[in-house]
C-alpha cells in the first residue's frame, strides 16, 4: 500500500501519524507526476531539471547601471527627473565643490607636514551628496572613511573638519583619532573607525533596534567594494536579510581597494550581484550621476521604512585621487586613465552642465564661488593651526565613568613619563 504525502512540508507529528496508521511499516513515499513539478526543499525555491549543467558566471549579463543624466548633464528619461528645485540643486553643487576645495587644501597640508594623514574624495562627491540628500536628518549614518561630503551636506562646519584633522583643542575627539575619522552625534553620524567592515554589522544592529522601536528611521551604511570582501560584510548582509532590518547598504565601487583593482578582488558581477544571494533587493547606479544616486536612495529609504527590508545600492564611480596620502596610485594605474575620469566623466562637471543648461549657473558665478569657498577653507585651516593640542592627560578624562584598571595603569605610566622626561617631551605646543 502506498501513502501519498501532501506536497507541503511534513512535520514530525505527521510522520508519527503515518506510523500509527501503518504499524506494519508499509511503504510510503512522495510521488510526482512529472519532473516539472516544483520541489519543496526548505532551503531554496527552484525547479527540477534532468540535464547536468553548471551555472557559468561569465555568460550571464551584468546588472545594468541606472542613470538619470548623461555625461553632458542632459536628462535621459524625463519621467526619471527627480524635479529637484533650483535652490536644492545649487546646494548639491556647493557641497560637492566645497568638499573638493577642502580636499585639495588638506591634501597639500599633509604634504607640507602640517597634518599626519589625509584621504581625498575626488570623483566620489556625487555618491555622498546624492545619497544623504535623499534621507531624513534623523536617519543614522555609519561611514567608512571617504564620506566627508555626507557630513558636509548635513551641515558639519569647516572648523570642525579642520580641528579633527589637526587634532587640536576644538576636536571633539581630543586628537584620539587619525585624521578623517569624523563623527557627530548631533548629525547622527557615527564616529568612523579604521578597521574595514566593522561598521556593517553594527549598522544592522542599529537598524534592528529602529525596527523594534518602530522609529520610522533607517540606517545607511557606506563602504567600498574592497570592504565587501571582509567577513563582517557577509555576516552583516545575512543578518539584515534574515532579521528584516531597515538598512541601506551603500557600496562605493570606485575601481580600486587601496592598490588592488576590482579584477583582483572578485570574479563575480560586482557587489550588487551579491544582494539577491542574500535575499536583499539591490540596484546598481551611476555614482557620477547625483540624481541617479538620489532617486535610488530615496526609493530605498521609503521601502526600507515601509517594509522593514534591507536594500543594497552599488554606486559605480572612480577614485581619482590616491587611496590616501600613504599611497602612490601611479604605481598601479596610468595617468591617462585617471585623466579620463577627471576630465570626461566627473560628477561635479556633469551637474554643472545640468545647471548651465537651465541658466542656473554661469562662469561668473563659478569664479566667484570658487574664490569664496577657497577663502572659507583657508580661514578654517589657519584657525586650526593657531589652536593648541589637547593635554595628553585629557586622553583619559571623558571616556569611562569608572576607569578600568588597565586604562588607569596607562594613565599613571604617561604621567610618570611626563614628570620624568617633560623637558624632552614636545609640550610647547600643547595646552597648558
Amino acid at each position: 500500500m502506498t501513502y501519498r504525502v501532501p506536497s507541503n512540508s511534513v512535520n514530525l507529528l505527521s510522520v508519527l501519524h503515518l506510523f500509527l496508521l501503518f504499524p506494519q511499516g508499509s511503504l510510503w513515499q512522495q510521488e510526482f507526476t512529472s519532473l516539472e513539478e516544483k520541489p519543496q526543499f526548505p532551503g531554496a525555491s527552484a525547479e527540477y531539471i534532468d540535464k547536468l549543467e553548471f551555472i557559468q558566471p561569465n555568460i550571464i549579463s551584468g546588472i545594468p547601471i541606472y542613470r538619470v543624466m548623461n555625461r553632458q548633464g542632459q536628462i535621459v528619461n524625463p519621467s526619471e527627473d527627480p524635479q529637484i528645485s533650483q535652490e536644492e540643486v545649487l546646494k548639491f553643487y556647493k557641497s560637492m565643490t566645497l568638499l573638493n576645495t577642502m580636499d585639495r587644501i588638506l591634501y597639500e597640508s599633509q604634504r607640507q607636514g602640517r597634518i599626519s594623514f589625509y584621504m581625498t574624495n575626488y570623483g566620489e562627491e556625487g555618491t555622498h551628496v546624492g545619497s544623504i540628500a535623499a534621507l531624513d536628518d534623523a536617519d543614522l549614518v555609519f561611514g567608512q572613511y571617504r564620506e566627508a561630503g555626507v557630513l558636509m551636506h548635513r551641515g558639519y562646519p569647516l572648523d570642525l573638519f579642520m580641528a579633527q584633522c589637526y587634532g587640536n583643542t576644538s576636536d571633539p575627539g581630543k586628537g584620539r583619532q587619525m585624521p578623517v575619522h569624523y563623527g557627530c552625534k548631533d548629525l547622527n553620524f557615527v564616529t568612523i573607525s579604521s578597521p574595514l567592515a566593522t561598521q556593517i554589522p553594527q549598522a544592522v544592529g542599529a537598524a534592528y533596534a529602529f525596527k523594534r522601536a518602530n522609529a520610522n528611521r533607517v540606517v545607511i551604511c557606506y563602504f567600498g567594494e574592497g570592504t565587501s570582501s571582509e567577513g563582517d560584510a557577509h555576516a552583516g548582509f545575512n543578518f539584515a536579510a534574515t532579521l528584516d532590518c531597515p538598512v541601506i547598504f551603500f557600496c562605493r565601487n570606485n575601481g580600486y581597494a587601496i592598490s588592488t583593482p576590482t579584477s583582483e578582488q572578485y570574479r563575480g558581477d560586482g557587489i550588487a550581484a551579491r544582494g539577491p544571494g542574500y535575499g536583499i533587493q539591490s540596484i546598481r547606479v551611476d555614482g557620477n550621476d547625483v540624481f541617479a544616486v538620489y532617486n535610488a536612495t530615496k526609493e530605498a529609504r521609503r521601502r526600507a521604512v515601509a517594509e522593514n527590508q534591507p536594500f543594497l545600492i552599488e554606486a559605480m564611480t572612480y577614485r581619482i585621487g590616491h587611496h590616501s596620502t600613504s599611497d602612490d596610485s601611479s604605481a598601479y594605474r596610468s595617468v591617462d586613465e585617471v585623466n579620463y575620469w577627471d576630465k570626461q566623466d566627473h560628477p561635479i562637471s556633469r551637474l554643472r552642465h545640468y545647471m548651465a543648461s537651465r541658466n542656473w549657473w554661469d562662469e561668473e558665478q563659478e569664479k566667484s564661488w570658487r574664490k569664496k569657498s577657497r577663502k572659507r577653507v583657508m580661514e578654517a585651516l589657519e584657525e586650526a593651526e593657531r589652536k593648541l593640542k589637547p593635554k595628553p592627560q585629557l586622553l583619559f578624562s571623558d571616556v569611562y565613568s569608572e576607569m578600568p584598571w588597565h586604562i588607569a595603569k596607562q594613565q599613571t605610566s604617561l604621567e610618570r613619563h611626563l614628570n620624568q622626561y617633560g623637558e624632552h617631551y614636545p609640550l610647547d605646543h600643547f595646552e597648558k
